[in-house]
């Protein structure tokens, strides 16, 4: 009881802490409007010319392009959440504090994360996403289960996010700086999510192979049980997959982390 109170504490913590930017999160809510604005008229005019492009129909496009939105800082698709700051702590050494620390490392950071995701979604995520269903047609269920179950493939998504860039931080155990791996999850982010376009618009093997890894955890399979496009239980199964397998790995690689690499700085 007393360590569920601690990580309660710390995503609470997590929480606090982004509600503090204001200033930043104002200006999060406008370019995720005036992006998803851009995306709409995109998409609008893609799937004018292409019908049920990826089994979507122009209102579940436009539902696809403002959910992106909501859900683009909320599960740091393009990087920007706890793993910024556990780079530096390696980097610098200050990780060996952490490894110090009554708690294990890995739910200390996932805790924190999460209280994060939290806010970015509700301070950051539903006005632009609110701005689109009052402005567009969206396919938006009427029912609370379906509600219900796309809450739940949330809460999936963004530990499966955790995971992803939890193993590209401790990369820094070994290179010693984190600009080249951030880099990359930036680009991973963008392309292997779907941000860019539905997972279900990529043609042949190319397709197969996105829709199998674990970044279409993030934002297509909560799409598809928004609308409908999937069973909640497949969609929570193959979340739940990825989210072991990746919490799994974490796990090995900071214990290898921990017993082989000596922490820079002392």
């Amino acid at each position: 009881m007393g360590s569920g109170r601690l990580y309660v504490a710390v995503a609470a913590g997590g929480f606090r802490r982004y509600a503090t930017y204001r200033a930043a999160t104002a200006a999060g809510v406008f370019t995720n409007t005036v992006f998803g604005l851009i995306l709409v008229y995109t998409y609008l005019a893609l799937w004018q010319e292409k019908p049920h492009l990826g089994g979507y129909d122009q209102a579940q496009a436009v539902t696809y392009v403002w959910l992106g939105q909501c859900l683009y800082a909320t599960l740091a698709l393009q990087g920007g959440g706890f793993e910024k700051d556990l780079m530096d702590r390696i980097r610098t050494g200050e990780i060996a504090v952490d490894l110090y620390r009554p708690a294990d490392l890995q739910l200390w950071w996932l805790a924190g994360d999460l209280g994060r995701s939290v806010f970015q979604m509700l301070g950051r995520g539903v006005i632009p996403f609110t701005f689109g269903a009052l402005f567009f047609p969206m396919a938006l269920p009427r029912d609370v289960t379906t509600w219900a179950a796309f809450l739940v493939t949330l809460v999936l998504a963004m530990v499966v996010s955790f995971g992803i860039r939890y193993l590209a931080a401790l990369s820094v155990f070994w290179l010693l700086d984190g600009m080249g791996v951030s880099q990359v999850l930036m680009i991973t982010g963008v392309f292997f999510s779907g941000m860019v376009l539905p997972l279900n618009a990529f043609p042949g093997a190319l397709g197969e192979i996105v829709r199998a890894l674990p970044w279409a955890a993030q934002l297509q399979m909560p799409a598809d049980v928004l609308m409908g496009e999937t069973d909640p239980v497949r969609a929570y199964a193959f979340q739940a997959v990825w989210a072991v397998v990746l919490l799994a790995a974490g796990r090995l690689m900071q214990s290898a982390a921990t017993r082989r690499v000596v922490v820079q700085g002392g």
